[in-house]
């Protein structure tokens, strides 16, 4: 079995928020919610998290996904281990214990951690820094095992020149780990229990202690304060962009294209830069996404162009053409083949097959069937100050420019709207509906009316 307790308690006071550490967003997702996915790509069976400030908030985003006990007071690392003592202390297996500040840290490191955990009790994550700073060094003995972790302020001149450290994050067999917890004492300044102990302790019980160093140092990096949390985001965009072009897809500019960690590109995709893809967007074969689009949890078929638009809970098919400034919102669906231009916007719409919406319209909690041409500035007038109705477009209708089509209404087959015109009811298969003022013509006035003088 293997199991994972994450240590996510904290406030993060340096981050001056209320909101709880492990809830501060990398890449549109909470640091938490990183770890929980990582974990579960190696399929751990068993994730308890550990918390304490603001556990309300933090159980109510990430319920279903693990188990939670809650530490109170907060008494260091080894009691926040503690805490998980009776979810998992009779389990059989393998434990890893990470912090709920590093969410950069990737599910191969993870399971490198339990596969070096074969031949020893614990393994602790170490990364070799150029500028090892404050942190606690690893000490080796001559097989190359951790002897000991030794906290910066404690290191001899000798010591301080070791550039290994500790990252804070370990794997354990799990009876090893509840057994002799109990053997953690607080006889120190702060009368905090520490993991740290576990080292010398396990040592002295004849379980080896080995150390797996992380390939990339900054994956274990913790997040502490704002200024971290930008440089968490930066280094995840960048992978997830390495990643996507690794996969065939085209970033114009890396640099300034955001993919999001859940969204799913296909072959021969082209980003151009200050695109935002976030939630659970995909992009399929062959689409273009032109600058300054934004799509979240949009699903967008093959071979399509976004330009400068906003969709977002929306399924676009084949083949559709969208933009410049269009935006798509709640539910909309767009089938094959289709134009929607510039200044559009789509709300709970389903649009046909091959329809046409070139410019400057609102089409609200609508139904337009195939092979139907929506004109410049119609508007669905779907409100009534209390209740919203919906629109039906049946195939092959066409409606003209500056019609407004007022709810519930049914524009019926290859019927005509005409230019101006105010639609309050029904229009029957094939005919015309006309519903506007009768033009009348002042001889004379527009020479009169030029000719006025202003006063």
């Amino acid at each position: 079995m293997k199991s994972a307790i994450i240590m996510a308690a904290g406030k993060g006071t340096r981050m001056h928020s209320e909101l709880p550490k492990v809830m501060h967003p990398v890449c549109q997702k909470p640091m938490l919610g990183h770890i929980l996915d990582n974990l579960k790509k190696i399929q751990v069976d068993k994730i308890v998290t550990v918390v304490g400030f603001g556990h309300e908030q933090v159980e109510a985003a990430m319920r279903g996904q693990c188990e939670f006990v809650l530490q109170s007071p907060q008494l260091g690392t080894g009691h926040a281990v503690m805490q998980a003592a009776p979810v998992l202390s009779q389990a059989e297996g393998k434990t890893l214990v990470v912090n709920g500040d590093c969410p950069c840290i990737q599910s191969a490191t993870y399971q490198g951690m339990l596969d070096a955990l074969d031949q020893c009790g614990m393994v602790v994550l170490t990364a070799v820094l150029d500028d090892p700073k404050q942190y606690g060094r690893i000490i080796r003995n001559a097989e190359g095992m951790i002897e000991k972790i030794v906290e910066f302020k404690d290191c001899t001149e000798e010591q301080r020149k070791i550039t290994e450290i500790n990252t804070g994050i370990y794997c354990f067999d799990n009876q090893a780990l509840f057994k002799h917890l109990e053997e953690i004492r607080n006889d120190n300044a702060q009368q905090e229990y520490y993991i740290t102990d576990l080292v010398e302790i396990f040592n002295r019980h004849g379980l080896g202690v080995k150390a797996k160093i992380v390939e990339d140092s900054f994956e274990a990096s913790g997040v502490n304060d704002k200024k971290e949390l930008a440089q968490a985001t930066r280094w995840m965009q960048k992978r997830i962009n390495e990643h996507w072009m690794e996969e065939g897809v085209t970033l114009i500019n890396p640099d300034s294209t955001y993919i999001g960690p859940d969204v799913v590109l296909g072959k021969d995709v082209t980003l151009y830069p200050n695109v935002y893809l976030e939630g659970n967007t995909v992009i399929n074969d062959g689409t273009t996404i032109l600058p300054q689009s934004f799509l979240v949890n949009a699903v967008i078929g093959k071979n399509c162009t976004v330009d400068s638009s906003r969709i977002t809970d929306s399924i676009v098919h084949d083949e559709v053409k969208i933009g410049p400034y269009a935006h798509l919102r709640m539910n909309c669906e767009i089938d094959s083949k289709n134009r929607i231009g510039n200044f559009v916007e789509f709300k709970n719409t389903k649009f046909g097959f091959d329809s046409r919406c070139a410019h400057l319209t609102y089409l609200g909690d609508s139904e337009i069937g195939s092979k139907v041409n929506i004109g410049c500035g119609v508007i669905t007038v779907n409100y009534d100050g209390k209740n919203k109705f919906h629109t039906v477009v049946k195939d092959g209708a066409f409606i003209g420019s500056n019609v407004n089509l007022i709810a519930p209404v049914t524009v019926g087959e290859n019927a005509v709207v005409a230019a101006g015109s105010t639609a309050t009811q029904d229009v029957p298969d094939g005919d015309m509906a006309i519903g506007r003022v009768r033009q009348e013509n002042k001889p004379g006035y527009g020479l009169i009316y030029k000719n006025k003088e202003k006063k």
